[in-house]
């Protein structure tokens, strides 16, 4: 028997082994498959980085046409749900007791001071506990008063002065939703899950139940045992990753406007550097709960921090920045906002590649350096 074939042998019996293993262990599974489904309907329906229905206070201290006008435009607002209060001290109780997020505030000579002067400012006090969503809500009364502005104008028959005209473009995301911004950056944490949580268990398991010694006995070569690993998570969490990519365009109305193959060819060069963390975490460790905890501190949450996934990278101090230049997951989110959003961005696409491609033969490299058949090993 010709030694090529011999090594072809010993690779398919390691891979059968490791998918009856796989197959006997329901968890694998279940982090492959039923993790993402449950990962991808709890941030696409249950988180939202969009304000909606704001619970505000109207404040009118004498009311008449021009603010029954106004109070209107804020009813018929997707951002706001007003509720009427008779002074401004009863508005800022029901401030204080977080039953409303925020005031506007029509004074008494709100109208006199609109039609002679033209000049009829309005009080706005907005929780700033959350600076983010205050913010926004600061923006969307802006956007209500400016648009109520131009409609008293017209309808009095007079130009409204405005320095400065903006005509917004929103290119990518129309609709300005955070679900198509969130989804596909989710894959990338739900790969890491799948590939860095699996494989840094499957050595730390054969030391624990005492296998491995049976493995150093046989003929297989150290990188036959290392694909022999590898090749079944891999194909477990492609798996994964095309459940998650059909959920995210049927389920989430999510576009996919890029290439479906430029998605896979990353999609597998992510795999491939997520398996080689695991992987080389499994050697080091040689336990299994501790491989998993290092697992989850070394790979999931830096996917989840510092990969722009939630977090804007470039509003980040400039030290963290640099640090995630070394979270893999950074360069995999940049892939999947590009090509669900905007297309085939090859520079974009390109750049970030090249850096998956490096981290990838760093990692599985440490992971074949680190792994010998030695009980001192």
């Amino acid at each position: 028997m010709t030694p090529s074939r011999l090594k072809r042998m010993r690779l398919r019996g390691m891979i059968r082994k490791e998918s009856l293993q796989i197959l006997r262990d329901p968890s694998s599974i279940a982090i492959a498959f039923v993790l993402p489904v449950v990962l991808l309907l709890l941030f696409g329906y249950g988180v939202s980085l969009d304000a909606r229905r704001i619970p505000l206070a109207m404040v009118v201290e004498q009311a008449d046409s021009n603010t029954q006008s106004l109070i209107a435009a804020f009813q018929h607002s997707e951002y706001f749900q007003p509720q009427s209060f008779d002074s401004l001290h009863s508005a800022q109780q029901a401030f204080d007791l977080r039953e409303v997020y925020a005031i506007v505030w029509l004074r008494n000579d709100f109208s006199e001071r609109l039609l002679s002067q033209g000049d009829a400012p309005i009080g706005v006090i907005v929780n700033g506990v959350d600076a983010n969503q205050a913010r926004i809500t600061e923006g969307y009364i802006q956007g209500v008063w400016q648009s109520w502005l131009g409609s008293f104008a017209m309808a009095q028959g007079i130009a409204l002065h405005q320095p400065v005209v903006m005509q917004p473009r929103i290119w990518f995301n129309a609709e300005v939703s955070s679900r198509k911004f969130l989804v596909p950056g989710l894959i990338a944490v739900i790969m890491t899950l799948i590939g860095a949580m699996l494989t840094s268990m499957v050595v730390a398991r054969e030391w624990e139940r005492g296998t491995m010694e049976a493995l150093m006995v046989t003929p297989i070569r150290i990188g036959e045992l290392v694909i022999g690993k590898l090749f079944p998570y891999f194909i477990l969490g492609m798996g994964g990753m095309l459940l998650s990519v059909a959920m995210a365009v049927w389920q989430f109305d999510v576009p996919l406007r890029g290439s479906l193959w430029a998605l896979m060819l990353a999609s597998a060069l992510f795999m491939m550097v997520a398996l080689g963390m695991g992987l080389l975490i499994s050697v080091v460790a040689k336990n299994q709960f501790v491989a998993g905890q290092i697992a989850i501190i070394v790979t999931f949450l830096p996917a989840f921090i510092l990969s722009g996934f939630i977090f804007e990278i470039n509003s980040m101090p400039e030290a963290i920045q640099w640090i995630t230049h070394i979270v893999p997951a950074r360069y995999y989110v940049a892939i999947l906002q590009s090509l669900f959003l905007a297309g085939d961005i090859w520079p974009i696409l390109l750049s970030n590649s090249a850096a998956l491609l490096l981290l990838m033969l760093i990692f599985l490299g440490l992971a074949r350096k680190k792994t010998h058949k030695r009980l001192d090993a």
